[in-house]
């Protein structure tokens, strides 16, 4: 398997240029807020005080999980199949945010529980239908894990733009990101289940159940190959590889809710410069969200409520990266527009 190397970002001399160029337009200083580290991430990734975006796009990776079986969903594991055919229909909050914001949208069958047949638009990666239930015995084998892996590579790397955001689809994957997340952090089992598509309280207790049992099971799962093997996702594993690449290519990460992010806790394990290259679009309202940004001591751009996945807080954050780029490339200086600078 193809083994990125992810660079971190730093760069004394260039982080100086990009400060001097921020602080040059027409504004007092810091008065652009956050967005003004946004621009500065993004000139950093770039290696110029001039960031542009250039075809951006959002994957969404679908796939089911055997985890379902323990009853840990409010919707059953068909709808995974038909939202596929919902996003290849145009017809899901994805597809609208997407398209108004100018944004290519690949959607990947990583694992769905259905045969699709040869599909326009759909892109057929499917390691598998479904993953096995992780309550009795390990999601994934190590070899479908790998290859999980290498076809989210394979996906980022043929990808022609700069900026690439993540989002997915799969009943049962708010199980797998939690158990996950609690693996990871070490975090409680109770801080990381949420409820996902809309448990209830007696719903919510008996999914944290499920994962401390299987925990308990799988106690020599710890390394983050043989915990996201363990407790993943085929479209977890898709994410996290096509992630390494994504940054290798100097790509600017949009990172989407709870489920993204756990595999970009993973990513980060393999290689924490990956953080660099990272723009965090919201905070989810899934429980457990907010405490894994926390962790990775990431800043959210938005912060709508959202708990939908399918990469709706990428498109959404997409703007906001657009305005950051813009504003340091079209925006003023003092010089230019003869503006009295501040009085030292």
């Amino acid at each position: 398997m193809h083994i990125p190397v992810i660079h971190p970002t730093h760069d004394t001399v260039l982080s100086a240029a990009i400060d001097a160029a921020i602080n040059n337009k027409t504004k007092p200083h810091g008065s652009l807020g956050f967005l003004e580290a946004v621009a500065r991430q993004a000139g950093m990734i770039q290696k110029t005080t001039r960031p542009e975006l250039i075809e951006p796009s959002i994957i969404v990776f679908a796939a089911d999980h055997g985890i379902v079986a323990e009853n840990i969903s409010a919707y059953p594991q068909s709808v995974t199949w038909q939202m596929v055919e919902n996003f290849l229909g145009n017809g899901a909050a994805i597809n609208v945010f997407a398209r108004q914001n100018g944004c290519a949208l690949h959607i990947v069958d990583a694992g769905v529980n259905h045969d699709f047949g040869l599909r326009d638009g759909l892109i057929d990666r499917k390691v598998g239908f479904a993953t096995r239930n992780f309550a009795h015995e390990p999601a994934m084998t190590v070899e479908q894990c790998a290859a999980a892996m290498q076809h989210g590579m394979a996906l980022a790397a043929s990808l022609d733009g700069n900026v690439v955001g993540f989002g997915e689809m799969g009943i049962g994957n708010t199980t797998a990101a939690a158990a996950i997340m609690h693996k990871v952090t070490g975090m409680p089992v109770s801080e990381c289940v949420g409820a996902g598509t809309g448990l209830t309280g007696d719903g919510i207790l008996h999914k944290q159940k499920v994962i401390r049992d299987a925990v308990k099971r799988h106690a020599t799962a710890t390394s983050p190959l043989d915990v996201l093997a363990t407790f993943g996702g085929f479209e977890i594993a898709m994410m996290a590889g096509a992630m390494q690449v994504a940054a290798e290519r100097r790509m600017v990460l949009l990172i989407d809710g709870f489920i993204v992010t756990s595999a970009l806790l993973i990513a980060a394990r393999l290689q924490p410069s990956i953080l660099d290259y990272c723009l965090f679009s919201h905070c989810s309202d899934e429980h457990g969200h907010r405490r894994m940004l926390e962790h990775l001591g990431a800043r959210p751009l938005l912060q709508l409520g959202l708990r939908l996945g399918e990469g709706t807080g990428c498109a959404l954050a997409l703007p906001l990266l657009q305005a950051a780029v813009n504003f340091m490339c079209d925006m003023a200086t003092f010089e230019s527009a003869e503006v009295s600078g501040k009085i030292e």
